[in-house]
């Protein structure tokens, strides 16, 4: 991790976090502030409710920071129909990322092609607007079988990333779940860890793992560890040397 680290720079760990801002009890005061902290750390994304899409456009607009949402949250029982609608109203407000949920039920049930066609209604959608779209399997209910079909399925659908978690199931991110997310998805297949990474060593670590992503709420902590810890490395370069 170590030399990971080192080779690091600041935009390389910001551009991973997609800053989420999805719990249902955040009024608009937490939205905006979350907005406008997203900025100033220049992160890859905020990741909002749907209904708040429309201010995070307004309130990142310039930044370079981009706006996502969710589709079919958490629960991904909604169907395809739904899912598109979602999906075009976020577009239309000009979110440019989509978090989509898998439908589990149908998953647990094999119904591979079902899956397949959900997924690929949404990624349509998005693709056609230049959007991208990240599966989210809700590891916590899904054993290994049904998470390495989840990838099969996500990336036969055209996703751009699968994703471990909601972040509202028991569990979230394991590292044992990322290893075998990324081994069952091609190298352009992104792979994002939701649920957990709270910390910057967490982060570390899974990016160790292959992960491109995470969802997190912790991310002035994680950033700010991180410029801390680069000043004292370069702080402690004259001395070594001497």
């Amino acid at each position: 991790m170590t030399s990971l680290f080192d080779a690091l720079t600041y935009e390389d760990v910001a551009k991973t976090i997609d800053h989420s801002l999805l719990r249902p009890e955040l009024d608009d005061q937490f939205i905006a502030d979350g907005c406008r902290l997203a900025a100033e750390y220049q992160v890859a994304s905020v990741c909002c409710r749907p209904a708040d899409v429309p201010r995070a456009v307004d309130l990142l607009a310039g930044t370079g920071v981009a706006v996502g949402t969710v589709i079919g949250f958490p629960h991904g029982g909604t169907t395809t129909e739904v899912k598109v609608f979602e999906a075009q109203q976020a577009l239309r407000s000009g979110a440019t990322e989509l978090d989509m949920v898998i439908n589990i039920g149908a998953l647990r049930s094999s119904r591979d092609a079902y899956v397949k066609e959900d997924i690929a209604a949404v990624v349509a959608v998005a693709h056609a607007a230049r959007a991208i779209v990240k599966v989210i399997f809700e590891n916590a209910y899904l054993d290994d079988d049904q998470k390495v079909r989840a990838c099969k399925l996500s990336e036969a659908a055209g996703a751009d990333f699968v994703k471990t978690s909601t972040g509202f199931a028991a569990t979230g991110a394991t590292h044992e779940d990322l290893a075998l997310m990324r081994r069952s998805v091609s190298a352009h297949i992104g792979v994002k860890a939701a649920g957990g990474v709270r910390t910057l060593d967490g982060l570390l670590a899974v990016m160790e793992l292959g992960v491109t992503r995470v969802g997190a709420t912790q991310t002035a902590a994680i950033l700010d560890e991180f410029r801390s810890r680069k000043a004292a490395a370069v702080e402690a370069r004259p001395a070594a040397a001497g």
